[in-house]
């Protein structure tokens, strides 16, 4: 069937020729639309990283940040150390210290006073040193660090013995590179 066309007249103009339609050149055939999800276009503001969840140690800047666990003979001339001068040695909060010593109270024998202040003792302070250690490098979970505490009895003596020889080889890397 044919098109019809509308044809308009103007007596007071030229009339315009009509120009008939060209035939359309067959375009080369499209490829198969791909099935799934459409990508999704490129934001216009660029996506800012999420505030939520425990920062790394690299990401926190903490990896730098060593805790200030005094050496034993200094560390063994007090009886007991408030919360807050433990939470002073390992850089954290007081709130942290506290849920430690709670959640592994079968390890750690803190003292309270009547007023409900905890104190800890040298010893204590020391397997703090090792539940930081599990915790916050090697990354454990707190049942992860309650179970390997519990099947390590010698964990302690594992700990201090790593320790001395991490001190060595800071030693040695100092001494390379003073050469």
């Amino acid at each position: 069937m044919q098109e019809l066309k509308q044809i308009t007249l103007a007596f007071d103009e030229t009339p315009e020729p009509v120009v008939p339609e060209k035939e359309s050149i067959p375009e080369a055939p499209l490829p198969p639309k791909k099935r799934g999800r459409k990508p999704k276009p490129a934001p216009l503001v660029p996506k800012q990283a999420s505030k939520r969840g425990r920062l790394s140690l690299k990401d926190n800047g903490e990896a730098d940040i060593a805790i200030e666990i005094p050496a034993d003979e200094i560390l063994f001339e007090k009886r007991y150390y408030s919360i807050g001068q433990v939470a002073e040695m390992f850089h954290v909060n007081h709130s942290l210290i506290r849920m430690w010593a709670n959640e592994f109270d079968d390890y750690l024998q803190t003292k309270k006073n009547k007023k409900g202040d905890r104190y800890f003792r040298p010893e204590d302070v020391k397997t703090l040193e090792l539940i930081h250690h599990l915790l916050r490098q090697r990354k454990f979970t707190t049942q992860g660090a309650r179970d390997f505490l519990k099947k390590n009895k010698n964990a302690d003596e594992r700990f201090t013995v790593i320790q001395s020889m991490q001190k060595i080889k800071s030693f040695l890397l100092e001494i390379k590179a003073s050469l």
